[in-house]
């Protein structure tokens, strides 16, 4: 969701209690600048949400059944993505907040949630917000002057680790990559299994770049092998692939307008 308006927080709210749920859902109307997505109500609900729709802020209870509102953000952030949203907390108990800015979460909010501390919180997300998206300064010796690093040439062929065998493929026959808990799965017409590459980037940077295609920060897919684009909700598309599975891939909305283009949508 990081190609919205500047004036637009893209959020998800996880509460295992739906009146709390419904009652910060209903707090967050005040503030236009904020625009809720989704709700979830558990942390493996939420974790599938936040990687399918990217929200830039995540308001998160503490306390749910099976994984709680903590292993859901250290599960993120172990799991090999190269971003993820930021957190607020909420809980009745003050003891979890050493831990919550120990996971570096934006704020934590005791229950009830006040209104005028919601705004406190919302402002600060907004700074934060804007402020990553103004562009880093260029190192020193990356001028026209300096010396340009040729970029290695793309692999042809690819290790892929499948029933404690090591199989060679042909870059071409790669229908899609992706990372889930820091493992890399490489699906192929004939067979489907890990990679060696430790993480997507270093992936995508062995292959050829006008093929591979980063589409959402947990997949990488090979455009020749996309058999149908599929309209999904809020102008949102996914990628139905050329594997055994037929495979429907989210694209992030970064990237909904390279997708626009390349397909004339």
């Amino acid at each position: 969701m990081r190609d919205r308006a500047t004036s637009t927080i893209t959020t998800v709210v996880v509460d295992d209690e739906q009146l709390a749920c419904d009652e910060l859902a209903y707090l967050l109307k005040d503030f236009p600048e904020v625009e809720v997505i989704a709700t979830a109500s558990n942390g493996l609900e939420a974790a599938d949400l936040i990687r399918k729709l990217e929200p830039e802020l995540v308001f998160l209870d503490v306390h749910m059944p099976g994984l709680d509102g903590i292993g859901l953000v250290r599960r993120l952030q172990e799991g090999g993505q190269d971003t993820t949203p930021h957190f607020i907390f909420l809980t009745a108990y003050e003891q979890h907040a050493v831990e919550a800015f120990r996971l570096e979460a934006l704020d934590y909010l005791l229950k009830p949630v006040e209104k005028g501390r919601l705004a406190e919180t919302i402002e600060r997300a907004r700074r934060v917000l804007q402020d990553k998206k103004v562009a880093p300064p260029v190192p020193v010796g990356s001028g026209a002057g300096a010396a340009a690093k040729p970029a290695p040439a793309p692999r042809s062929k690819l290790l892929v680790r499948a029933n404690n065998r090591h199989f060679i493929v042909d870059a071409n026959d790669v229908i899609y990559a992706t990372i889930d808990d820091g493992l890399i799965t490489l699906v192929t017409t004939n067979l489907e299994g890990q990679s060696t590459h430790r993480t997507i980037e270093d992936l995508q940077a062995s292959l050829d770049r006008d093929m591979f295609w980063r589409v959402h920060r947990s997949y990488l897919v090979n455009i020749n092998r996309i058999k149908e684009v599929v309209p999904w909700f809020k102008s949102s598309y996914q990628l139905r692939m050329d594997d055994k599975k037929h495979t429907e891939i989210p694209v992030s909305r970064v990237q909904t307008r390279r997708l626009r283009e390349l397909f004339k949508l």
